[in-house]
């Protein structure tokens, strides 16, 4: 288009303007597609990075997890599986030695980097003489080819495996990266390059979602634009709204769903339900408020009574005293759990429950039982300590710590303030790195003073303790050696020649082999999970006829592992052995638990607990760091009460128990609370206070401190 002046301008020259059709830059001819919703969409191919394929990160096999070990020679082991036990491989490192002339038994950080790149990433298009062992002391075959290094091996084994075994073997040295070409947005280049006012959308998304929110409701588009707008954006204002209101305003929108916590997930669904705004329908909730300081109970409980409100049912399955004080019908089961459970001990308003006398909920609602705060706290000593200096994983800001060597510590703060990035992604692979060879690298800091003072750190979390029917709390915590023991001592087994092996349901000789001592048969269900049903031949009992005749005090094997373990206390009474096992685990409140209970049917605070008997179990050093993160979920009143006595047993034998906690309980009995905060998210991440409750108590700028002051 050719601009002509006027006639009182004919001073001025004609001014040419290009305008395009098409969306491209007339001066660079850049060329976009027509905008459409799948652009914006890192699952559409339309919108995806090509070279992530949407995924905004790459995996790659990181040296620094190959590398077992750079202080140990190549023949020690310095990488894994490449050293003189396997033959094979080590037998190309011999060759490559003796080509590039370096000794394997030098440790790898002082062989040159070229020697170490060479190893690492192959000799490229440099062909070496290569001599293979053969069996039988036939004389060796020579080759002669290039070298292809050990992260392309894996690289190519991985690719190319069709065994499951060995691509888990491998996925052991997988780290992620950003992509390179779409820096992580996970979108192609024209779909980066498309704003909203000041934004483009991949900027958007990875705003916290209280940040997303205070964008839109400022956005103002001019002109037909803001009208075409103004709907999209009170609909986009509102889901965020939603989402904040349930207590998640420090999640970015582009978090990805496997780094949720089973809470935050729930709570996201709750939101969306919201947004649908649907009546007449029945909504069940498990434990919602997990992972919720107290200060953002109130919000999710206002969230379900919109919904009440709305005209549906809420059901919610719930431990925290204020969801149950504020519900409007209440169901209590028990009184115990296990076999002692299963009953209707309370039903009604929250008055009526308060007046059951059998209801243990309604004792600890009425004060007549409590988690008393202790009368004196174990003395904070400055001079062991373990230090974290410039912490500054996620949203940490350069963080010093400081944990109280031999002291229950506990880690407070609101929703997103950096707990688990300073104690799960920091503290505890770099400990477990330095104690135990760990691969896992910590999250940024400037480093970690104190780590002399411990000779082993344990996780115990929430996983199951064994994936399969076969494992159990006998297996897991070292109970069942003793007692097939027993059995392979009685008068019948040792006639018939029985060893220990014989009353193993994991190896042939005992065990039924139609159901290889599973006891049950998994049928496979295709479109639905598999379902497992009693095996015919030895009716769920694991064990062939002959094994089942051999009887200890009139009891065999299966009846053993059928036994709770209050039931098995008293069996096995005299056999000191067994009986300290068996009392660590009725000390943390599973004597209603079988000893041959499937893993797969133990909630995650059981096995949690299973795992934190087989600690108590072992001969104490004194020097152990132990990290939980959030153990009080799913737990009752009484169960959290019995759970502290075993976690103060563990810091008064001397190790050092850290725990990550939102329950008041907890944090009321701890001897020291690092809280962290102000908010979460962005705003987070810096040290609020630290002292004993009671210090934490009078800090105004701590809501922990806040909540904790009518506790103490």
């Amino acid at each position: 288009v050719q601009v002509l002046p006027r006639e009182e301008e004919t001073a001025s020259e004609a001014q040419e303007i290009l305008f395009s059709a098409r969306y491209s830059c007339p001066h660079c001819g850049y060329n976009l597609t027509e905008l459409e919703p799948r652009l914006f969409s890192f699952n559409n191919p339309a919108g995806a990075c090509p070279d992530c394929d949407g995924l905004g990160a790459r995996q790659f096999f990181d040296p620094d997890r190959v590398i077992h070990d750079e202080t140990l020679s190549l023949a020690a082991g310095a990488i894994s599986g490449w050293d003189r036990r396997n033959a094979f491989y080590f037998q190309m490192l011999n060759c490559l030695a003796e080509h590039y002339g370096f000794d394997v038994e030098k440790p790898f950080r002082r062989l040159s980097k070229k020697v170490r790149d060479i190893i690492l990433y192959g000799s490229g298009k440099e062909k070496i003489n290569f001599s293979y062992l053969r069996a039988h002391g036939r004389r060796p075959r020579r080759r002669t080819h290039t070298f292809e290094g050990v992260i392309p091996n894996m690289e190519r084994r991985y690719r190319d495996s069709e065994s499951n075994t060995i691509r888990e073997e491998l996925a052991r040295y997988l780290n992620t990266q950003s992509c390179e070409s779409c820096q992580g947005s996970r979108l192609k280049t024209g779909a980066r390059h498309v704003f909203v006012g000041d934004q483009p959308v991949h900027r958007l998304t990875a705003m916290p979602i209280e940040s997303s929110l205070d964008f839109f409701e400022s956005l103002s588009l001019p002109g037909h634009r803001g009208e075409i707008g103004e709907r999209i954006i009170r609909e986009i204002s509102e889901r965020l709204r939603f989402l904040v209101n349930v207590g998640l305003e420090y999640l970015t929108l582009d978090r990805t769903a496997e780094t949720l916590s089973g809470g935050e997930a729930q709570r996201i669904r709750l939101a969306s339900q919201i947004g649908s705004g649907l009546v007449g329908v029945m909504y069940i909730l498990d434990e919602p408020s997990i992972g919720l300081h107290q200060r953002d109970n109130q919000r999710l409980l206002d969230t379900l009574f919109h919904l009440r409100d709305l005209g549906n049912t809420v059901v919610v399955v719930e431990h925290d005293e204020e969801a149950i004080r504020s519900a409007d019908h209440i169901v209590d089961l028990g009184p115990g759990a296990g076999v002692h459970g299963g009953r209707i001990v309370a039903e009604g308003s929250l008055s009526q429950v308060l007046e059951a006398p059998e209801s243990v909920t309604s004792q600890y609602l009425c004060g007549t039982q409590r988690i008393d705060v202790p009368d004196q706290r174990t003395e904070n000593d400055p001079d062991r300590q373990l230090m974290i200096t410039g912490a500054a994983g996620n949203n940490l800001d350069h963080l010093d710590i400081s944990i109280p060597v031999g002291l229950l510590t506990c880690v407070t703060g609101v929703s997103g303030s950096g707990k688990s990035t300073l104690i799960n992604n920091t503290l505890y692979p770099a400990m477990a790195r330095h104690l135990h060879g760990g691969r896992e690298p910590p999250a940024a800091h400037e480093g970690i003073a104190g780590l002399d003072q411990f000779d082993k750190v344990i996780d115990i979390d929430q996983s199951p303790i064994g994936r399969t029917p076969r494992s159990n709390p006998a297996t897991y915590t070292g109970l069942f050696t003793p007692i097939r023991e027993l059995f392979a001592g009685t008068p019948e087994a040792r006639a018939r020649g029985y060893k220990v092996g014989r009353f193993s349901f994991n190896v042939r000789g005992g065990r039924c082999e139609t159901c290889q001592g599973d006891g049950l048969i998994k049928v496979e269900m295709h479109f639905l999970p598999d379902i497992y049903v009693p095996c015919d031949t030895c009716q769920g009992r694991r064990y062939n006829r002959e094994t089942l005749d051999i009887r200890y005090k009139g009891r065999t094997i299966h009846e053993v592992l059928e036994m709770t373990v209050a039931e098995a206390g008293e069996f096995f009474d005299a056999i000191p052995v067994i009986k300290r096992k068996l009392d660590t685990l009725l000390a943390v409140g599973l004597g209603y638990i079988r000893l041959g209970q499937s893993a797969t049917t133990l909630s995650g605070g059981e096995a949690q607990r299973i795992k934190l008997s087989r600690e108590l179990s072992k001969r104490p050093t004194g020097r152990t760091l132990y990290i939980l993160d959030e153990p009080t979920t799913g737990l009752h009143f009484h169960d959290i009460r019995q759970l502290l006595g075993v976690l103060h047993r563990l810091r008064d034998q001397g190790n050092t128990v850290v725990v990550i906690e939102h329950n008041l309980d907890v944090i009321k009995t701890a001897d020291w609370v690092i809280d962290l905060g102000p908010e979460g998210g962005q705003r987070g991440g810096q040290l609020v206070g630290t002292g004993t409750p009671e210090t934490l108590a009078q800090n105004s700028k701590s809501y922990t401190g806040q909540f904790l002051k009518d506790l103490l």
